[in-house]
């Protein structure tokens, strides 16, 4: 189950918001290969004062129109699997919603054991998939 945490600007219309969120999902059926309904979004629309960021950082520069993304998954991919989902995501975000790459800053923090999940009732649930 990968939890996804999207952090942008409330100057962002609903649809773009959407766009976002359905762009990361499908980055992540296609690549780490999920479950379509192993959708698990928390979407945070900031004022702008809210979102901090450089100018520029590693030569690549910032806006207001950046968006921060947080994908907490299970251990297991490789590095090359990791590049690919950041591809993708950065690929459908500037396809569906028109948001540069540069502006697409993304975190995948890993989760290693299955005992560290709970998908509800207060319980460890078996999960065939990564």
């Amino acid at each position: 189950m990968p939890l996804v945490r999207i952090s942008l600007s409330d100057s962002y219309q609903q649809e773009t918001i959407d766009f976002v969120s359905s762009s990361i999902h499908q980055a992540l059926l296609e690549v780490f290969c999920i479950p379509d309904d192993d959708y698990f979004h928390i979407i945070e629309s900031l004022c702008e004062e809210h979102l901090k960021y450089p100018n520029e950082y590693l030569k690549i520069k910032h806006s207001s129109k950046i968006v921060y993304i947080q994908i907490f998954a299970s251990k297991g991919r490789t590095i090359r699997q990791k590049e690919h989902l950041y591809k993708t995501i950065t690929d459908n975000i500037k396809s569906n919603a028109d948001i540069p790459p540069n502006e697409i800053i993304i975190l995948l923090t890993e989760i290693e054991g299955k005992e560290n999940w709970s998908f509800g009732n207060g319980a460890i649930q078996t999960i065939k998939h990564i």
